[in-house]
């Protein structure tokens, strides 16, 4: 087993490093890959930078450089449901594109033509194990399942929330899972998608920004940590 650990937070793959026994350092596609042990288990951090096409790289040279046979992918989200607080965790079931529509020829929204699949599961063992390393990592935080959408969007307002949710059903928004997802999907690597929510879904509630990433951050390197000490 080697794991592929890809990162939105700069803070947060700092926290990462700092467990691990860098042996080696790779500079590729403006990306920094840092190979080596995370106890007895092999590693690669990196910090893929923003976007679903840095996202699908970075996935693609995990696994032709470094032949990693897993992916966990953490950062931020904005909520697409109002039962989520801001910290709690989202783990993917599935991540589909929002911002995709090839319904003209016959597709489902979301659907890139062709591929076959509108969404693309993540990993069952992958979400049970993030599931009972948050219980000793993180329990004061709630923990919701369900699908992540992403599109090369910024999404804050709620006419815009509302449309992705009736179209998708979503549970959280950003910009990179599905395209480590789709990545994962056509490499055959198993992957699950964390994410930290930055807000309500309904607007009622803000946390400084830089407040947020940095909890969030430690959250999400906790939890990481725990479900490598269960793999």
């Amino acid at each position: 087993m080697k794991i592929g650990i890809i990162g939105a937070m700069e803070v947060e793959v700092e926290s990462l490093k700092s467990e691990m026994n860098v042996k080696n350092t790779v500079k590729k596609a403006s990306m920094e890959f840092f190979e080596g042990t995370i106890g007895s288990t092999e590693v690669v951090v990196v910090r893929s930078g923003i976007c679903k096409v840095n996202a699908g790289i970075c996935v693609q040279i995990l696994h032709d450089t470094f032949g990693v046979t897993h992916v966990l992918n953490t950062g931020a989200a904005g909520s697409l449901d109002a039962r989520i607080n801001i910290g709690d965790i989202v783990l993917s079931t599935d991540a589909c594109y929002h911002d995709v529509n090839a319904t003209v020829f016959g597709y489902k929204k979301g659907e890139i033509p062709q591929l076959g699949v509108q969404a693309f599961p993540a990993d069952k063992e992958l979400i049970g194990k993030a599931k009972e390393a948050i219980k000793i990592a993180a329990p004061d935080l709630g923990v919701f399942e369900g699908r992540v959408c992403s599109g090369d969007q910024f999404i804050s307002e709620k006419e815009v929330k509302d449309a992705i949710i009736s179209d998708f059903g979503g549970m959280c928004v950003e910009m990179e899972g599905a395209g480590i997802a789709q990545a994962c999907y056509l490499n055959d690597l198993p992957f699950v998608i964390i994410r930290a929510i930055s807000d309500k879904a309904d607007g009622s509630d803000i946390m400084d920004y830089p407040e947020f990433e940095k909890k969030a951050a430690h959250d999400c390197a906790a939890l990481v940590l725990q479900m490598i000490k269960s793999l």
